[in-house]
């Protein structure tokens, strides 16, 4: 099933004719993209790392997303236990774990307002769209892996080929044409929702009102847009 954005009914004819550069709804300054992780819905399935590296065409033991599971014994919430085989792409083992709680963590790049990937980067080569989303121009990449080193949230990796820095893009090549993210569409649960931020229609405001949203490691003030509700304070 396609999922389609509701800007997308305006836009989806030029989509179909190859031209969504010239579809008259999509104005880069109108967005501010963000996504909302629900952990609560989240069942390891794996389908989101599955079609966010087909999508993506990202190289095998690499990942521009990626789920992990935690194990908490009673209340020790400072020493958790985490697993992630192969990223949790193909789901998880059954947990032997006796006691305590599981839950998964899906993790992604948070595309930061005030990202230190792009302050650090010496080309300026890693940078913020006027829509929000933190990118890479890979013709302007030089491998320096400072960006890879800057990333509090370990999101970024160097090709194994191409030698430029990747990571998550938001699959901006699909929502400024008016779809959701590849995870997003794949999600069964709902775990993953694209969020615009600037659009006063968009269901996240009214999330954001009536739940409780956290962000990853909140100390580094980066501004994170990666929205989690029901975040354990055990994840780090």
């Amino acid at each position: 099933m396609l999922v389609l954005l509701p800007a997308a009914a305006i836009a989806w004819k030029y989509v179909v004719a190859g031209t969504p550069e010239i579809a008259p709804n999509y104005s880069i300054s109108q967005h501010w993209w963000g996504m909302l992780l629900d952990i609560d819905k989240c069942i390891g399935c794996g389908n989101c790392v599955r079609a966010c590296a087909t999508e993506n065409n990202v190289p095998e033991g690499y990942f521009r997303t990626w789920v992990e599971r935690y194990h908490i014994e009673d209340y020790h919430q400072e020493t958790p236990q985490v697993d992630s085989p192969n990223g949790g792409k193909n789901g998880f083992p059954q947990s032997t774990a006796v006691g305590g709680k599981n839950f998964f963590v899906p993790k992604m790049c948070n595309h930061c307002a005030a990202s230190p990937c792009t302050q650090v980067c010496p080309v300026g080569a890693t940078f913020e769209s006027p829509d929000g989303v933190v990118l890479v121009d890979g013709t302007y990449c030089v491998g320096c892996r400072y960006c890879i080193q800057a990333c509090p949230y370990g999101c970024r990796f160097l090709h194994p080929t191409k030698h430029t820095a990747e990571k998550c893009t938001l699959c901006y090549h699909r929502i400024t044409k008016g779809l959701t993210t590849a995870c997003c569409e794949s999600c069964p649960t709902g775990a993953r929702q694209l969020a615009d931020l600037k659009n006063p229609a968009d269901p996240i405001h009214e999330f954001l009102k009536t739940h409780s949203v956290q962000v990853l490691k909140p100390y580094m003030a980066t501004g994170a847009k990666a929205y989690y509700h029901d975040l354990d304070g055990s994840v780090r």
